[in-house]
């Protein structure tokens, strides 16, 4: 049977599709604010969620969304805490999510199995309310990035101006904060609580990279992060490895082939330049 024949198939694609439109472009926002780790971090809280839900008897998705979106809030009141230390808020959620995750996957040791698919991702992992639950993120995302663009522009590239500008800083970065943890929690299913922040990160890395404005950063960050993950789900199912992994490594080469191509391309047009300014320099000699 071919790929798409299979409807968890179907599922993980439309699920890859909604996450590769949403995650580059907060990626993108969060790296400009020089908040890469924020994904990680709100990754390892949403393990923890995932623990508690399943020791309580909760569905795991949705304990590990909620307590994404509290870790959320959470880095962000720290991080006014900190101001002078951005890192602190981000080591303190991290490692006491990580720490609240072993714990309770300790108490119940027939957890750990289960937890292989949160871990790395899994493709049969998505189901349809997992689906429903990221395309809704998804939207939200979407209408949010669309109503906010401006305040959300000025607050990445200076916050004390756009405080200045507007009296609504603190909750408009209170609300990307639990965007974040959000988009944690649904792209959990595909890529896994370990490496979740590849598919905000690796893409942002490399339109940053390229990009010559704000705009083209944004749309190179979509397309290298749905080819990546429509590349990834495909390798995967064939080669019968995890998407998370695989996905994050489609990533990777593609990040280290921008930058050897951005390189190699500046070179040539350092040598254009050189040898027209040589030619120039000879044509005036001789005149």
């Amino acid at each position: 049977m071919a790929m798409f024949d299979y409807e968890f198939m179907q599922r993980a694609f439309w699920a890859g599709a909604l996450i590769g439109i949403i995650a580059p472009v907060l990626g993108v926002y969060l790296m400009l604010r020089r908040q890469a780790l924020m994904a990680d971090t709100l990754s390892h809280v949403s393990l923890a969620g995932v623990a508690l839900g399943s020791f309580i008897g909760v569905s795991p998705t949705l304990s590990g969304f909620a307590i994404a979106v509290i870790g959320g809030v959470i880095v962000e009141q720290l991080r006014r805490t900190y101001r002078t230390y951005s890192e602190v808020p981000v080591a303190i959620v991290m490692t006491s999510g990580l720490a609240l995750a072993v714990v309770l996957m300790s108490m119940n040791t027939s957890l750990s199995k289960s937890f292989s698919s949160y871990l790395f991702g899994s493709i049969v992992a998505v189901n349809q309310t997992q689906l429903w639950m990221i395309g809704g993120v998804a939207l939200a995302g979407l209408v949010y990035f669309i109503i906010f663009r401006r305040p959300l522009y000025n607050l990445t590239f200076d916050e004390e101006t756009a405080q200045i500008a507007s009296g609504h800083v603190k909750w408009l970065s209170l609300s990307l904060s639990v965007l974040t943890g959000m988009t944690v929690a649904a792209a959990m299913p595909i890529v896994g609580v370990l490496l979740v922040s590849s598919l905000m990160v690796l893409p942002a890395s490399l339109a940053l990279r390229i990009a010559k404005g704000f705009l083209s950063a944004i749309t190179i960050a979509v397309a290298v992060g749905l080819t990546g993950i429509f590349s990834g789900l495909t390798a995967s199912y064939y080669a019968n490895t995890p998407p998370g992994g695989t996905i994050a490594l489609i990533l990777l080469v593609f990040l280290l082939v921008g930058i050897a191509v951005q390189r190699v391309y500046i070179k040539v047009l350092k040598r254009k330049v050189f040898s027209k300014r040589e030619t120039i320099t000879k044509e005036q000699g001789i005149s």
